[in-house]
């Protein structure tokens, strides 16, 4: 639910005041991310071992060719989550530049 005009323009009034009053903690709350918990490479290594793991395996024995596939499964996760968090972390605006215009 997007906001009205009022409460984009009371939002953005807290937000000037919070880079006035306080810039140091302004500039730590704004560089804060949220690191995965597996980096995009630990992720792109799980996908191809999850996927060695079930052709090798595929037809001598299942279950470990299933269990394989979780990995390959959670590790394209991971690895799409990764992505994502690096990608929103590169496109963020400097709130302070933002302002300042």
């Amino acid at each position: 639910m997007p906001l009205d005009d009022n409460e984009q323009k009371i939002l953005e009034e807290i937000e000037r005041q919070f880079y006035d009053e306080d810039p140091e903690l302004a500039r730590a709350v704004r560089d804060i991310h949220h690191p995965s918990r597996f980096g995009v490479r630990s992720s792109l290594l799980g996908v191809v071992a999850g996927l060695v793991i079930v052709i090798a395996f595929f037809a001598s024995s299942t279950i470990v060719a299933l269990l394989g596939f979780a990995i390959l499964v959670a590790s394209a996760t991971s690895l799409v989550n990764a992505l994502k968090t690096r990608d929103r972390g590169s496109r963020e605006v400097d709130p302070e530049q933002e302002h300042s215009e």
